[in-house]
């Protein structure tokens, strides 16, 4: 641009100018800040690359399997954005996997499948709370403030 301007001792300087806008690496790095502990960090809902994720702590149990796919997909059809961790892994690398990506929900299912009920994490406070797979769609819906 060539702009130049008069220093507090009248001489002739080029100024020097900063952008300090907020773009999204600062909204993600402020979100981090707030949100982590020593197993990672966690996002609003609204920022999270999924909001829930569901983890099934045997898929080769048949029950817990379909009982998983079948909360995916009752979430989703219910417009949460929801990933399906059906991967072959033990349930703890599947739990650090996904508090290493901030997902701010987990869904665990497992034994309680046979009840009827999944495990709610919010991973903000580490609550766990048993959900029926039923009300899964009204209970997120309640929690994320969102009607059907």
């Amino acid at each position: 641009m060539g702009a130049r301007v008069l220093d507090k001792n009248g001489k002739e300087v080029t100024p020097i100018m900063g952008s300090y806008g907020i773009g999204i690496e600062r909204i993600l790095t402020a979100a981090v800040e707030q949100g982590n502990d020593e197993d990672g960090f966690w996002l609003p809902a609204p920022i999270a690359p999924f909001e829930v994720v569901v983890s099934p702590v045997n898929t080769k149990d048949p029950a817990v399997k379909s009982a998983s796919e079948d909360v995916a997909r009752r979430l989703e059809t219910a417009g949460f954005d929801v990933i399906l961790d059906d991967r072959d892994e033990r349930p703890g690398v599947k739990f650090k996997d996904a508090d290493l990506v901030g997902i701010p929900f987990r869904i665990t299912v497992g034994k309680k499948v046979t009840e009827g009920t999944v495990e709610v994490v919010l991973r903000s406070t580490g609550e766990v709370r048993d959900v029926t797979i039923s009300a899964i769609v009204e209970y997120f819906q309640g929690l994320l403030g969102r009607t059907g």
